[in-house]
C-alpha cells in the first residue's frame, strides 16, 4: 500500500473514464490528459485502461509500503525519490519505504503517477475516475492509502517502448473542428474566432476553462443540446468556455467550436495567462 503524507493542490485516481451514461447525465471523467496517461501506462506495460494519479500544479509526498515499478509522465513537477531528482518517461524500481515527492512545477499543469498493474480502487459505472457524487472521495486527502493491483509480474524489468511522443506543452495552438452552431456566426466573426489569441483565466478545473478576453456575440441560446469534452461554448455575454472531462452532458449555450482529442490533452496542460489560438481543422 501507499501512504498519503501530502496530498498536493488536487490529486485524483483516473482511468479512462465512464462511457454509456451521458443520458443519465453522468459525466465520463477520466485522465485530463489521456496522452500522458496512456503514455504512463504503455511504459509499464499496462493496459491503456489501467488506472494512474493525476496531479494538478503542486504534486503529493507518497510513502511505499510496497515494491513496485513507477513511472511519471505528463508536467515536469520536479519528481524525486528520498528527493533525489528523477525523470520524467523513465521506468522506476520503487522500494519498500520510499518516499515519492515533487517541488518546482516546471512545465505543464498535470502529470500521472502510474505503476505496474495500476492503481487498485472501487469500480463505479465502469471506471475507477473519482466524481463526487458518484464515488465516495472527489480527491485525494493527507492520511489516505492508495492500494495496487499487483501480479507476479509486478518485477519484471523488461524495457518497455513507446511510439508516443512528448508534447510540447508551450504551443498556444489549439487544433478544433466547427461547431454545431459555428454557421450562425458572420463571417467576420468566424474569423476572429479562430485567429484571436485568447487567455486561460483564474476559472479552470476539470469541469471547464473559462477563457478572456470576451468575444463579440449576438447569438442567441439554443435549445438544450447535447455537449462533449471539449466543446466551445458561447455564452451571452461573450464569453468563451471550453468543457473539459467532468463536463456536464447538455447546454444551451451556441457550441461554436470542438477541440480534437489531442488539443483536450494539450489545453489540460495550461493554467492561468496561459495563451491559446483556435486553429481550425477543415
Amino acid at each position: 500500500m501507499i501512504k498519503v503524507l501530502k496530498s498536493g493542490l488536487f490529486s485524483t485516481i483516473q482511468d479512462k473514464g465512464r462511457f454509456g451514461y451521458g443520458a443519465f447525465g453522468v459525466p465520463k471523467s477520466g485522465a485530463m490528459d489521456f496522452y500522458s496517461a496512456e503514455l504512463a501506462n504503455t511504459l509499464l506495460g499496462n493496459t491503456i485502461n489501467d488506472a494512474v494519479l493525476e496531479i494538478t500544479m503542486i504534486g503529493p509526498q507518497l510513502k511505499f509500503d510496497v515494491e513496485c515499478l513507477l513511472v511519471i509522465t505528463g508536467a515536469d513537477m520536479s519528481p524525486s525519490i528520498n528527493r533525489k531528482t528523477i525523470q520524467n518517461n523513465k521506468v522506476y524500481r520503487i522500494k519498500k519505504c520510499d518516499t515519492l515527492g515533487f517541488d518546482k512545477l516546471k512545465s505543464g499543469l498535470r502529470a500521472y503517477v502510474a505503476v505496474k498493474g495500476g492503481f487498485k480502487s472501487d469500480m463505479v459505472l465502469g471506471s475507477q475516475s473519482y466524481y463526487q457524487p458518484l464515488t465516495l472521495a472527489n480527491k485525494l486527502n493527507n492520511g489516505d492509502t492508495l492500494y495496487l493491483n499487483q501480479s507476479e509480474n509486478t518485477f519484471d524489468t523488461y524495457e518497455t517502448f513507446s511510439k508516443l511522443k512528448v508534447v510540447d506543452y508551450s504551443s498556444p495552438n489549439i487544433h478544433v473542428f466547427k461547431g454545431p452552431e459555428f454557421e450562425r456566426l458572420s463571417c467576420n466573426q468566424k474569423s476572429e474566432l479562430t485567429s484571436l489569441e485568447s487567455q486561460v483565466t483564474n476559472l479552470y478545473n476539470r469541469m471547464a476553462y473559462q477563457l478572456s478576453p470576451l468575444f463579440d456575440n449576438n447569438l442567441e441560446s439554443i435549445l438544450t443540446g447535447p455537449v462533449l469534452p471539449g466543446t466551445v461554448q458561447l455564452t451571452p455575454s461573450g464569453k468563451l468556455i471550453v468543457l473539459m472531462r467532468d463536463c456536464q452532458t447538455t447546454g444551451g449555450y451556441p457550441r461554436v467550436l470542438q477541440l480534437t482529442e489531442s488539443a483536450i490533452n494539450l489545453l489540460s496542460q495550461k493554467k492561468e495567462k496561459d495563451k491559446i489560438v483556435f486553429k481550425l481543422v477543415e
